[in-house]
């Protein structure tokens, strides 16, 4: 079984909810956001991500009309 890289998922993390306690634990982040019918801060650019919108339909609606 591989072990939990925190540090280097830390590296790429863009959420800024600060009492997170997913920070560097991607499959607890997923499991957490997806438990609510969203998606983790790292699927949003961070100007979406600050608006703590992390639903599906913010996510097809942004990259629905990226090229």
């Amino acid at each position: 079984m591989r072990e939990c890289q925190i540090e280097k998922n830390l590296k790429n993390c863009n959420c800024t909810w600060e009492p997170c306690s997913h920070k560097g634990i991607c499959c607890e982040c997923i499991q957490y956001h997806w438990g609510m019918k969203e998606l983790p801060a790292c699927l949003f650019p961070d100007d979406v991500e600050r608006t703590y919108d992390r639903s599906i339909k913010k996510f097809i609606e942004i990259y629905q009309r990226t090229p």
